[in-house]
């Protein structure tokens, strides 16, 4: 199961806000011996929102869903994730009673709308303002603000999987490679990569210095260690000079 992140609003993408989910994201995943496969960031257009979740859905990845689930118009998560779902739209007993319960009379007639969630969602404790973040299936949405979505995630991921934590421990081995020009290494990557399918590499020219690459492998244990020595030797045999980073 890949994992995946939506990124959702028109602020991100006009540059009005920067995302910070991203990073948060990928150290959350690490520490629990998971890793992050992909990111989009969609605005609030409803049509290419929907179609994004009809793939995302399709696809069978876990998906962590940022932002959009609020009750003003420009909210769209719920809706267009109901949508690609073929569900129906329907207010969710326990989110009513959350909401009436955090804002008593004021939650009607506009806050409850947060409770308007696709028919067969969950509920996501918000442990900032209990206000609750849903998840369908696969797809888990919770709101833009840091403060919420950060703590929200990680009960997702602690609650419904557990199982997948340490399931593939990376590693990562990095060199500093100087005097060598990257179009002359492409056959040696090329080799590595056949010889280790299991095995990414990552070659990373420097734009202040010529001639300088950071490379680097990442992967389960022992087929990077198994890599990383191959390289050695052909890099020995290259007549390379590196330095080698961790």
């Amino acid at each position: 199961m890949h994992i995946g992140a939506l990124i959702i609003g028109d602020e991100i993408l006009s540059g009005k806000r920067r995302d910070k989910h991203q990073a948060f994201l990928t150290g959350a995943l690490a520490q629990r011996g998971m890793e992050l496969a992909w990111v989009r960031i969609v605005g609030d257009d409803p049509d290419l929102l929907t179609r994004t979740f009809r793939e995302t859905l399709a696809s069978g990845d876990l998906v962590l869903s940022f932002g959009g689930i609020g009750a003003t118009p420009d909210d769209r998560t719920r809706q267009c994730l109901a949508a690609a779902a073929g569900v129906e739209i329907t207010r969710h007993p326990e989110a009513v009673a959350l909401l009436e319960a955090r804002f008593g009379p004021d939650a009607y007639p506009n806050r409850i709308r947060m409770a308007e969630l696709p028919e067969g969602s969950r509920l996501i404790p918000n442990p900032v303002n209990q206000v609750p973040g849903f998840s369908l299936g696969h797809h888990h949405c919770v709101p833009g603000f840091p403060n919420m979505a950060w703590p929200m995630v990680e009960w997702v991921l602690d609650t419904h999987y557990p199982h997948l934590h340490g399931r593939v421990p990376r590693i990562e081995r990095l060199w500093l490679l100087k005097g060598a020009h990257e179009s002359e290494l492409i056959p040696m990557m090329e080799e590595l990569l056949a010889r280790f399918p299991g095995v990414r590499l990552a070659s990373l020219p420097s734009t202040e210095h010529r001639q300088q690459i950071e490379l680097g492998l990442s992967g389960t244990e022992e087929p990077v260690e198994a890599a990383a020595r191959w390289l050695e030797a052909a890099l020995d045999e290259q007549e390379v000079m590196r330095e080698r980073l961790n």
